[in-house]
């Protein structure tokens, strides 16, 4: 059985109104979100879940309220690994928005595995999302670099992507095999309280809180669902905890 280490890597932070990640709850709160580049090693392979920002914007108070270090750049965050973008054998885009993506071109001799409908929407975007950038992945298309899929899939053995489109019509989440049992990184922006709603809601009758910007909320909510009871270790993509956590696994 292959088994793998996931560590953590900020390469960003946003700071914005709450309730971009929890629907309908926390407008009016101000909250820092952490844009991590998941680097997963094991069983001979070296792979990136995301890749982050090429430009990360970093200060005291933004690593102070993530709790944890911002890197430069990806090439710094991985070195902390002893390890660098061209030795990347597999990038997994849980979806392309430019800050999941925009070091995807740093990774020279990956295979870039991502959901076609994600392909397809960069090339053409809805006006209302506009995170979509088609300048991030041009490059890497024209190397031959991406695969595209449209089913869940076993990349390597003991790293599965499977569709959840909460966030993205194409977004994909990755279950990763580790010591401590299957961790999940979701494949759509949200919080650890996405998973844990607050008393509020959970007065509601709410088991989880779906994303603040979805394609639809009620799929989105039954989705999360699953993913959480899918989950050993429940990695919600923007959690800011694991900004101080070196390795998950």
């Amino acid at each position: 059985m292959s088994l793998y280490k996931i560590h953590p890597i900020v390469v960003g932070t946003k700071f914005f109104d709450k309730s971009f990640m929890t629907y309908q709850f926390g407008y009016g709160q101000k909250y820092t979100i952490p844009i991590y580049s998941w680097y997963i090693e094991g069983a001979g392979h070296k792979i990136l879940v995301d890749t982050g920002e090429l430009s990360p914007a970093r200060s005291e108070a933004r690593e102070e309220a993530i709790g944890g270090r911002i890197y430069p750049s990806l090439e710094d965050g991985l070195a902390r690994w002893n390890t660098s973008p061209q030795e990347i054998d597999i990038v997994i885009n849980t979806h392309l928005h430019n800050d999941h993506c925009e070091n995807d071109d740093k990774c020279v001799n990956a295979r870039i595995y991502v959901h076609e409908k994600e392909i397809q929407t960069i090339f053409d975007p809805h006006p209302l999302d506009y995170r979509y950038m088609e300048d991030f992945i041009s490059g890497v298309q024209e190397n031959g670099q991406i695969v595209t899929t449209d089913k869940d899939i076993e990349v390597v053995p003991g790293i599965t992507m499977f569709h959840t489109p909460v966030h993205t019509e194409g977004g994909m989440s990755v279950m990763i095999d580790t010591k401590d049992g299957k961790a999940i990184i979701t494949g759509f922006c949200c919080i650890m309280e996405n998973f844990n709603p607050p008393p509020p809601a959970r007065g509601m009758g709410l088991e989880v809180i779906p994303s603040g910007t979805v394609v639809n909320p009620y799929t989105a909510y039954d989705i999360m669902l699953k993913v959480r009871d899918m989950a050993d270790i429940l990695i919600p993509m923007h959690e800011p905890k694991f900004a101080s956590v070196d390795t998950i696994g």
